[in-house]
């Protein structure tokens, strides 16, 4: 069985690093009968959550911090930030996770 992709990061203009949100999602959750915690407690597998996080925009911060998460999903989206060997830029530059007062 292949894996969830990652969603794509972005900074949240409070300097916040988060994955990018699908808002039908986001609308689903914020405006459904079904909270977090009753998802919680549906049996669904550590992938599903894993993707679930990144699709309601959850900060990167915030998903390590997120028992189901595993190393290695966690460590897959972190790259996205991190300067590539041989490019000056990756998905997210370094600047823009650097926090507002340590910015040039």
């Amino acid at each position: 069985m292949s894996r969830h992709p990652i969603q794509p990061l972005e900074n949240d203009g409070d300097g916040v690093i988060r994955f990018k949100q699908n808002r039908i999602v986001r609308t689903l959750l914020d405006k459904g009968s079904i909270d977090l915690n009753d998802l919680a407690r549906m049996g669904f597998d550590n992938e599903d959550h894993e993707q679930f996080a990144q699709l309601i925009g959850y900060s990167l911060g915030g998903l390590a911090e997120l028992d189901y998460v595993s190393d290695e999903t966690y460590d897959m989206a972190e790259s996205q930030i991190l300067p590539r060997p041989g490019t000056e830029h990756s998905r997210v530059s370094y600047h823009e996770k650097q926090p507002k007062s340590q910015k040039p």
